[in-house]
């Protein structure tokens, strides 16, 4: 008779401790999702650190994934930004989690900004500024985000969720993270995930686009050398594209400027303590909370849907178009170009701002068919200016959606 009350208590004991820790949750209704979700973290986690995909972001933004999706752990509360607004009653009472706290970052378009301004500081806008054409190539390489925006929206999706597909075009994980904050911020995880894993896939994405919209002779044109750029002008530019964007459009202020700011910061010559900072210390800590951050809001009610698919499928879209639509420029703009200032198509695909591995693979594409043609650095020209377009494109379209 002990023995038996001895086994219930254990039973009852055993029970009561499953259904009171987070494994119970699994088998609650909608438990599968954050089964499949922690599933999903694992595979990105060993993408990340086994293929080095896009590990530097995409590692914080798999473990964010990881640890909003553990039952009962109660780190991330998307009601409390339900409408697009912070809602601060619950700070306030003590009832925000970690990741929730992180997550304003985010929401206020904090981490972004002072992620464009470490990028800023790590560019050379020399190649740009020696060959100011490469401003056009940028520009068309932004044509994928306006067509997935069309694509989304014959889809079915709302307009300000049609503006955070298409910007993934741009190829630009910081600028599609602060612009889907803003217009569409349950869409965050998938798009972020997509933003930062169709970057990793440059190499594999662009050079079959690249080598279908060209012609051999094409890829075996040779630039003339850059112009030395003086210092002058690497600490006016800045200074100038600041004041031009802000005055155009305000709405892509906040991104242009950062971006340009750091980059006086490294141009200057006068600050190179705080130039240090910006491209080391503080781009690596904001880029560990910004990937946590991202990664918390894929929850399994918010990833597993159709709609990720859909996102998914217009992302690789949007990059594909994005890279096109710089070869195609590149291509036209010989058909009025002078012979022996004629620019080899390959480099149009790196405007879209994947910066440098865009303009890797058009070194990489080139030197297949001449071991000669070394494209890096007039590619340079168009990759940093499609980091300014794709700026501009979120300004453009915040402008009119927001």
């Amino acid at each position: 008779m002990i023995t038996l009350l001895q086994s219930n208590f254990i039973l009852e004991s055993l029970t009561d401790f499953v259904q009171q820790s987070g494994i119970g949750l699994f088998f609650a209704p909608g438990g599968w999702k954050m089964a499949v979700m922690i599933g999903l973290a694992c595979f990105l986690l060993w993408l990340a650190i086994k293929k080095q995909f896009e590990p530097l972001l995409l590692l914080p933004i798999a473990f964010g994934m990881l640890l909003t999706n553990l039952p009962g752990a109660e780190m991330f509360h998307s009601e409390f930004f339900a409408g697009g607004h912070v809602h601060w009653e619950h700070f306030a009472h003590g009832e925000a989690g970690l990741l929730d706290i992180l997550y304003l970052g985010v929401k206020l378009g904090i981490y972004p900004c002072l992620i464009f301004i470490g990028v800023g500081a790590m560019t050379d806008f020399g190649p740009l500024i020696a060959n100011p054409k490469s401003f056009l190539l940028g520009a068309a390489a932004q044509l994928g985000i306006f067509a997935t925006f069309i694509g989304a929206y014959a889809l079915g999706f709302a307009p300000n969720e049609c503006g955070s597909i298409g910007i993934i075009g741009g190829a630009d994980g910081p600028t599609s993270i602060f612009l889907t904050a803003r217009l569409a911020p349950e869409l965050l995880g998938p798009i972020a995930i997509a933003a930062y894993s169709y970057m990793a896939l440059v190499p594999v994405i662009q050079p079959p686009i690249m080598r279908a919209l060209t012609t051999k002779n094409e890829r075996l044109i040779k630039m003339k050398q850059l112009r030395q750029v003086s210092k002058t002008e690497k600490i006016l530019f800045p200074v100038i594209i600041t004041i031009v964007i802000a005055l155009l459009l305000p709405s892509a202020a906040p991104l242009v400027g950062c971006l340009m700011l750091g980059n006086l910061m490294k141009e200057c010559g006068v600050v190179d303590r705080l130039a240090k900072t910006v491209q080391n210390e503080l781009m690596n800590i904001v880029v560990i909370f910004l990937g946590i951050s991202v990664g918390a809001t894929a929850t399994g009610d918010s990833f597993l849907n159709i709609k990720t698919i859909f996102i998914l499928c217009l992302g690789i879209l949007a990059f594909s178009c994005g890279s096109a639509g710089g070869v195609l420029l590149a291509k036209l703009m010989n058909v009025f170009a002078k012979e022996g200032n004629k620019i080899n198509p390959l480099i149009g695909s790196a405007g879209v701002s994947a910066v440098p591995m865009a303009a890797r693979v058009s070194q990489t594409v080139g030197q297949e068919y001449d071991r000669s043609n070394f494209l890096l650095m007039h590619a340079m020209g168009p990759n940093v200016a499609g980091v300014v377009g794709s700026a501009v494109a979120a300004g453009i379209l915040l402008a009119f959606l927001g």
